[in-house]
């Protein structure tokens, strides 16, 4: 029984040990959760006042933009999959590929190539895992990304948007990423960045009336100008919102963790302290055996 009890007690030492890590990092999360959704709120006033611009501009002009243009069925879609470079996130990257896996069917349904990009170590380990073919990837950057990064990725797929379909250019751009709702909610989403789909509509703008511009020098160098930076917006905001829901997941696994690991404690604690009351016994027994032999 001395045996067995010296093994609980080395378990019970390692969980301990687990306990200490899962906490830290739990830790951790958390005071990167506050970060990421100040500069998750910092960056939607810019964000909603840019697509503000940009649906006036599609509305109140008849201009014909390269990013405003639907393409003709069929061709290649570029898919953004923003995913974490590191682990131990609950549930985060698997639904993410889940949801990239989805729309990549369904674009293969409608005839659309899809021409996958990845943000995050995790998505390039899954694609390259299983074999499959990635045009670019990016990685380091997943829990603190920077709008230098953001602009890296969107010009890469505005260029590919904007090259000839003989030079492997792509007709539409999509970004899969995981919204932060809350710190309790996170959902993966797809979602259409480029071409931009513009609405006939009576109904008044959910915001208020879209402002009147006078174009100078014109509307097309307008256009030129704010749709890249457009494109660059949404991107950051995919990488901002994906990095708080990846702290959000990541402290939530890490706080389950900590708990199993008390429980797992005491459970080791109370089996323990059953061998070690087993080895009493039978050391008291035996010496009772014993001198009763002795006494006869």
């Amino acid at each position: 029984m001395g045996a067995q009890v010296r093994v609980y007690r080395r378990r019970i030492k390692s969980v301990q040990s687990t306990k200490k890590i899962t906490r830290a990092m739990e830790l951790i999360a958390a005071s990167r959760i506050v970060k990421a959704q100040a500069a998750v709120n910092a960056a939607q006033p810019y964000a909603r006042q840019i697509t503000r611009v940009i649906s006036a501009l599609a509305s109140q002009s008849t201009i014909e933009h390269p990013l405003l243009q639907e393409k003709p069925s069929g061709g290649r879609a570029a898919v953004l999959v923003v995913s974490s470079d590191r682990g131990l996130a609950g549930g985060y990257n698997a639904n993410a590929l889940k949801t990239a896996a989805s729309l990549e069917a369904l674009l293969k349904t409608e005839g659309k190539e899809p021409v996958v990009y990845l943000v995050g170590r995790k998505a390039v380990g899954y694609y390259r895992f299983r074999g499959r073919d990635v045009e670019q990837s990016w990685t380091g950057f997943s829990e603190q990304p920077k709008y230098s990064d953001a602009k890296e990725v969107a010009d890469a797929l505005i260029a590919a948007f904007l090259a000839p379909f003989g030079e492997g250019g792509v007709d539409e751009l999509h970004v899969v990423h995981t919204e932060y709702v809350s710190a309790l909610t996170q959902r993966p989403v797809a979602n259409r960045i480029l071409p931009l789909v513009v609405e006939e509509s009576d109904a008044p703008p959910p915001e208020g009336a879209l402002p009147l511009y006078e174009f100078e020098p014109s509307p097309e160098a307008l256009l030129d100008a704010l749709l890249p930076r457009y494109v660059q917006t949404r991107v950051y905001a995919a990488l901002l919102e994906s990095a708080a829901s990846e702290s959000a997941s990541r402290r939530r696994a890490m706080k389950a963790a900590t708990d199993n690991a008390d429980e797992l404690i005491k459970s080791l604690t109370r089996a323990a302290n059953s061998a070690r009351q087993a080895d009493i016994t039978q050391e008291i027994s035996e010496i009772v055996g014993g001198a009763a032999a002795l006494s006869g």
